[in-house]
């Protein structure tokens, strides 16, 4: 495992999201057009083996079911022939038994997501604000203040983001980077 710290490579506070066509485990191909009716969308760079991912899960979850107006999707970009619990077939199983119940768990298989993003380890959290059918980057950090798997969070960070968007408010985060296990990219 390779502890990693997210970074500011591509993407910065105003940004508008990069496209994307990915398929979900359950067989549909989305888009950001799939999210249009969203008041934010949360990206979030993911996998299932990380410890510090698999600790975020619940937090995903939680956000996904306390906010309708907020698409959460998880993106698995993880080089899976390398980690085949990373595989395709090993997400639908963590959907499938409720680990994950986010709007939509994706793959990138090419990985090219991920690189467009900038996401640089597991998890990786991106908060767009859908500024009239445009989403828009508002937050680019850690959900929690919790940055150990083991910890218990005292900071919701993503949350109060959430609840500065859907006021209508700015976010004023700065940069909180977030901390996991890097991607594991291929070749």
């Amino acid at each position: 495992m390779a502890l990693k710290e997210s970074e500011r490579e591509e993407l910065e506070e105003g940004d508008a999201a990069p496209g994307f066509e990915l398929e979900g485990v359950g067989g549909e191909t989305y888009s950001l057009d799939d999210f249009a009716d969203k008041t934010a969308l949360l990206v979030v760079f993911t996998c299932n083996h990380c410890p510090y991912a698999k600790a975020k899960f619940d937090v995903l979850n939680g956000i996904a079911e306390d906010y309708d107006e907020v698409a959460v999707v998880g993106i698995n970009p993880n080089d899976a022939d390398e980690y085949p619990e990373d595989s395709f077939e090993k997400m639908k199983e963590v959907v499938e038994d409720g680990t994950v119940r986010y709007d939509a768990y994706l793959r990138d298989e090419t990985q090219e997501v991920a690189r467009e993003y900038g996401a640089t380890c597991t998890p990786d959290p991106f908060l767009f604000e859908n500024r009239n059918g445009e989403f828009v980057l508002v937050y680019h950090g850690r959900l929690d203040d919790a940055l150990n798997p083991e910890d218990e969070p005292t900071k919701h960070h993503m949350r109060e983001a959430i609840d500065a968007v859907l006021a209508g408010e700015d976010v004023d985060k700065g940069f909180l980077p977030s901390q996991g296990c890097s991607i594991k990219w291929k070749g």
